[in-house]
């Protein structure tokens, strides 16, 4: 009966709310195990389950060692799974109604300046296939903020190399249009013309616009070591740069130069403006170190 109620509000997140793939492979993940431990205490029916069940869960969780954050989101899969079930099948009581949530600490993402970014984009060796697809890659993610896996899911057909944007498909399926920028653009077509045919001998019709020498998708995480390999290369710490500091670091210059919030939300594909808005904690956070290292009572 549990697992029928799991799979009925995972197709619902599917279908009718979008969400992403992985995010329900999170859901299901933190649900079943939330119903396992129901099952351990012999609980059949969810309509007689109290609220100290959920804290004696809670508790356990923490006796694992799981951070704040992952119990946070334990919380926010149950909290949606009970919402489904009131309004789907009309559950009376929700046991999370007064159950809060962890404190978490807000960290700030890494970023980089941009003469770091320089370094990192001129790692790769643009006069090699592999290097100057890499470049390509890097100047794009640079230039546009996306998501890892928005990177490598591109396809040819998602350029508009002319105009200077690329078509993206983000979390939930959701399209948004962004723009290039000179130098990625550039670094593109070098990469169509002189090193993406040489990967396209044994799939000649291969979509995917990144492809590896075997002429398949590039995958996440190749690219996560592709970068790491680089950083190391330009001097940086290879245990703190990762695909997504790139878009943090874009994100933050557009904002030090004065883009506005809701277009930098637009560009990445934020559903929510408070999400983008931890960017101004980051411009916040760099005034006060600059303030400290150069004021004369800093």
């Amino acid at each position: 009966m549990f697992s029928l109620l799991v799979d009925e509000f995972l197709a619902y997140l599917s279908l009718e709310r979008g969400y992403a793939r992985k995010t329900i492979e999170a859901y299901a993940a933190d649900l079943n195990d939330f119903l396992s431990f129901l099952e351990e205490k012999g609980i059949a029916d969810l309509s007689g389950l109290k609220t100290p069940y959920v804290l004696l869960y809670l508790a356990k969780l923490r006796q694992r060692g799981l951070s704040p954050e992952t119990i946070a989101r334990r919380l926010s899969a149950l909290r949606g799974f009970f919402k489904f079930l009131a309004l789907e099948h009309g559950l009376a009581e929700n046991p999370l109604a007064l159950i809060e949530g962890p404190k978490l600490s807000r960290r700030l993402p890494v970023v980089l300046t941009p003469e770091e970014v320089e370094r990192l984009l001129q790692a790769p060796d643009p006069n090699h296939p592999i290097g100057l697809r890499d470049r390509a890659m890097l100047e794009l993610l640079y230039a546009s903020g996306l998501r890892v896996s928005e990177l490598v899911g591109l396809k040819l057909f998602d350029l508009n190399l002319e105009v200077g944007f690329v078509r993206v498909k983000g979390k939930g399926d959701k399209e948004r249009l962004v723009p290039l920028g000179t130098f990625a653009q550039e670094m593109i077509k070098r990469y169509l013309k002189e090193a993406r045919p040489r990967f396209l001998k044994r799939r000649p019709d291969e979509p995917h616009l990144f492809l590896n020498r075997r002429g398949r998708p590039l995958s996440r995480q190749r690219f996560w070591q592709i970068i790491k390999t680089y950083a190391l290369k330009a001097g940086l710490d290879p245990r703190q740069i990762t695909p997504h500091v790139l878009r943090h670091s874009f994100a933050t210059h557009l904002l030090e130069r004065g883009a506005d919030l809701r277009t930098v939300q637009l560009m990445l594909g934020h559903a929510n403006l408070a999400t983008t808005q931890i960017y101004t904690h980051v411009q916040a956070e760099t005034l006060r170190r600059v303030h400290e290292r150069f004021h004369p009572r800093g």
